[in-house]
């Protein structure tokens, strides 16, 4: 009798903490309470309706109940560590603590320059991102930059993009032993010919007009659809995000992609 009226007297404060039950565990899906506060109909496929859905973060999230986020249907985070050579997203480390704690699938994307060598922001990278088991594969975050004061101006010809990308990528695939995934957008895609650039996954950023349109003929592993979701846990609006695949391919996919 005293352990049960122990145990619920736990469960009662925890409760009043707003902790609530557990998470489920990683791997398990757990369908989206997400909305939107300007939803797209995309036709079909239709991403908001998509089996698994994830989010990506940055220093712009800077509240975020990784607990009720997951419970909301987070099955997966993508989250900025950094950018160019020299600088780190400081709500990272918060972030890749949180989402590990409740049981959020987590990889880490570096947001590349063009004003600094390859090599060297692999390197960054690989500093401010621990090796972590089970972690999702690292990715590229390949578009324009032009807020950038020293590197908007630095559009270089196709075929130096791909060689660039092509060497940061090995880097960092030795590193983690897993195949980077490549983000874009469509602009960027277009005007660099990706559509050529073969081997690699790709995750899309498409929030007007459906894949098929904005990438024709792309293969894709996970389509970003809104920059304004609004998620129970989450203070403001985030970057929604869906995996192709129901929750049978989203293990198997897991299964073979998480960093060993």
């Amino acid at each position: 009798m005293k352990r049960r009226a122990f145990l619920a007297a736990a469960l009662f404060l925890l409760a009043a903490c707003g902790g609530g039950p557990p998470p489920a565990p990683l791997g398990t899906v757990v369908p989206a309470r997400f909305s939107d506060a300007k939803p797209v109909e995309f036709g079909r496929p239709r991403p908001q309706q998509m089996a698994v859905q994830g989010i990506d973060a940055a220093r712009f999230q800077k509240h975020i109940d990784w607990r009720e986020a997951r419970r909301n249907g987070v099955n997966f985070a993508f989250l900025k560590a950094t950018e160019g050579g020299d600088i780190a997203d400081p709500m990272f480390d918060s972030h890749w603590r949180g989402a590990r704690q409740a049981g959020v699938a987590r990889g880490a994307y570096h947001f590349y320059y063009f004003c600094t060598t390859p090599e060297v922001q692999a390197r960054w990278f690989i500093r401010n991102v621990p090796r972590t088991t089970g972690m999702l594969p690292p990715v590229l975050d390949m578009e324009w930059n032009p807020l950038s004061p020293t590197c908007a101006h630095l559009r270089p010809p196709a075929d130096e993009v791909h060689n660039q990308m092509r060497r940061w990528l090995s880097i960092v695939e030795a590193h983690y032993g897993q195949r980077p995934i490549i983000y874009t957008t469509p602009k960027f895609y277009s005007e660099n010919r990706l559509g050529s650039f073969k081997g690699y996954e790709f995750w899309l950023r498409s929030t007007a007009k459906p894949l098929s349109e904005a990438f024709p003929g792309q293969n894709w592993r996970f389509w970003q659809y809104s920059a304004t979701g609004r998620i129970g846990g989450i203070a403001g609006d985030v970057d929604l995000n869906a995996f192709q695949g129901g929750a049978e391919a989203w293990n198997a996919w897991l299964a073979t992609r998480q960093v060993r």
